[in-house]
């Protein structure tokens, strides 16, 4: 879920690698109820593969970077004018090992901070200077290590008007901690506890940037939306498990959560004109 205009470009990164370039304007308007058009009717994908990032893009700025991080814990920044050529058939973006997948991307500006979240938890944060630019076919180099069985399940490139980092687990607890109580430190490492991820908990499922005046949608596997103010999420520190946000159903799961800009309220104005039928 994200806002872009009509004429922006959306790059569209596959589980295999490959980048797909589409017009907004090319994307069905709908209601909010509809199911949509299949990304196999717009995009050549080959077999079983399906679409993992999208990233909007108003201009092809050759001063920006676009920064990708994998599940196995791998990154990569590539600048952003080598995506400037669409090619109806997609091309390579990343190199990815076996059983890995694009988990994010960003545009960047070159000096940046990096933050990874893992499915166990844990986040590390680190400057992107400390990844040198590659071309679209490179595998990248090592983010985050992880222990065995875990994943990195979100990317936050730290913004300074979202002070905030909003954490949520798979049974649907979630909580907000101040950015600067990510510590800064090289890349490569296990990194710090972001959330307790205990059996009530679930293991970590996403991490976004908030700012307590916007709102959130958390999505479930059944496909439940609940829109939420950021403001009503409790403040908390790392090392804790967070608060119920949603409540599930029988092995349902919460998997993933996305900013959405507060909808405009009615000046009184405008009720007394609709009161009065105008």
């Amino acid at each position: 879920l994200f806002i872009a205009n009509t004429h922006d470009t959306i790059l569209c990164f596959s589980n295999r690698g490959r980048v797909f370039w589409l017009k907004v304007y090319e994307i069905p308007v709908a209601s909010r109820g509809a199911k949509g058009r299949p990304l196999v009717n717009l995009l050549r994908l080959e077999g079983d593969e399906r679409i993992t990032s999208l990233l909007p893009v108003g201009s092809f700025d050759a001063e920006r970077f676009v920064f990708m991080a994998t599940s196995d814990g791998t990154v990569k920044k590539t600048p952003l004018d080598a995506f400037s050529r669409p090619r109806g058939n997609g091309l390579i973006a990343i190199d990815l090992g076996e059983d890995d997948h694009l988990v994010g991307t960003a545009i960047t500006d070159g000096s940046s901070d990096v933050l990874l979240f893992s499915s166990g938890g844990k986040a590390v944060r680190f400057k992107e200077s400390g990844v040198r630019a590659m071309g679209r076919t490179a595998h990248g180099v090592r983010g985050m290590r992880l222990p065995p069985g875990q994943r990195v399940v979100s990317l936050i490139v730290p913004d300074e008007s979202a002070s905030q980092v909003l954490t949520l687990s798979a049974n649907g607890y979630g909580k907000r901690t101040a950015t600067r109580d990510f510590p800064l430190h090289s890349r490569g490492g296990q990194g710090v506890i972001a959330m307790q991820t205990t059996e009530r908990n679930g293991e970590l499922v996403a991490a976004t940037q908030i700012a307590t005046t916007g709102e959130l949608m958390l999505m479930s596997s059944n496909g439940t939306l609940v829109r939420t103010r950021a403001s009503e999420i409790s403040v908390l520190g790392r090392n804790t498990q967070g608060v119920r946000l949603i409540r599930l159903d029988d092995g349902e799961r919460l998997i993933g959560v996305e900013p959405v800009e507060p909808e405009p309220e009615e000046s009184e104005d405008n009720g007394a004109d609709v009161a009065n039928g105008q």
